[in-house]
């Protein structure tokens, strides 16, 4: 039981995991915000509901926002 316990990862990692997973999801809509592209609301919004992930409470829990 001890060695379950032990192979869960902990609070820090599974934040550490949920940044990586939001920067990436980032990264793949950057070019949106290229300076001759004009980003829609919805994706405006999109793009801060992903950088408000790490504000969530629970880290088993994440709501992750839905592409536009």
């Amino acid at each position: 039981k001890d060695a379950i316990e032990a192979s869960k990862p902990s609070t820090d990692e599974k934040w550490v995991r949920i940044r990586s997973r939001r920067d990436a999801l980032l990264r793949e809509c950057d070019w949106w915000a290229s300076s001759d592209l004009t980003m829609s609301d919805a994706q405006k919004k999109y793009r801060q509901d992903l950088r408000d992930v790490p504000t969530q409470s629970d880290v088993d829990n994440i709501t992750w926002p839905s592409k536009p």
